[in-house]
Parts: structure tokens; sequence; C-alpha cells
């Protein structure tokens, strides 16, 4: 019986496709685990490697105790990265563009005072702060 529901099994195909990830392209190892577990851990190899060669993107799981839960997360764990890799490179173009219509964009001329009435509170907090109280002699 699978550790993951196949559902969940299905979920995870489906999302490995639509970022090309194929099983081909993976290669898997196990490795022995650490820490808790007992002796399960030390005897059996849980801990999940996975390479996908293509990117060389590399995910080590050791997060439940038997292997085939590990094999399932080790691929989420791959799906994200490879996600944030794919989705990273886009979204830096998008905030660069974004940043110079900011810097381009002018203000309304009802933001430009309240941004200045921030300013001038400021700078009587600040010059309020450098004001040294000497006390009277007696």
């Amino acid at each position: 019986m699978s550790p993951v529901s196949p559902a969940k099994e299905k979920a995870l195909r489906e999302k490995l496709e639509a970022l090309g990830i194929f099983e081909k392209d993976i290669r898997e190892s196990f490795i022995r685990s650490r820490g808790k577990g007992g002796q399960n851990v030390n005897k059996t190899s849980t801990c999940v490697y996975l390479r996908h060669i293509p990117t060389g993107i590399e995910v080590k799981c050791r997060k439940g105790r038997s292997q085939g839960l590990n094999r399932y997360y080790a691929r989420v764990i791959l799906c994200s990265k490879m996600e944030r890799l794919i989705r990273g490179r886009k979204s830096e173009e998008e905030q660069r563009i974004a940043k110079i219509r900011r810097q381009k964009r002018r203000r309304s001329r009802r933001a430009k005072e309240k941004m200045l009435e921030e300013k001038r509170l400021q700078s009587i907090k600040k010059t309020g702060r450098s004001f040294k109280y000497i006390p009277d002699e007696y």
C-alpha cells in the first residue's frame, strides 16, 4: 500500500508534466537517514536524493520515516524549486518594469502634499531629539 493517496500522486504527476519534468530526467538514489526514527532509520535507506539532470537541481528529503513518503515529498520539493526557477525569471523582469513605471509616474498634488507633511513632521521629531536637557544646578 502506498503511503500517499492516489489523488495526490495524480496531482503531482500532472504538475511535473506541466513544468516539463519527466521521470527519465530524474536520477534517484536512496541514502540512510540520520536523526529521529530509531532502528528503522538506522537499518533502512529512507532518505531520498533526487537530481534533475537538465537543470542540475538537487533535492534531498528525509521528512518521513518511510521511503515512499520521502519519494513523494522530494518530488514536491523539486516541483517547487523548478517553479521558482521558471517564474522567478519572469517576475524579476516584471518587477524591473514596474519599478521604472513607478519612478516615471508623477505624484498627484494631494499625494505630494501628504508626503511633504510627513517629512515636516519627521523633521520636527528629529530636531526635538537633538535638544539636550541640562538641569539647573543648585
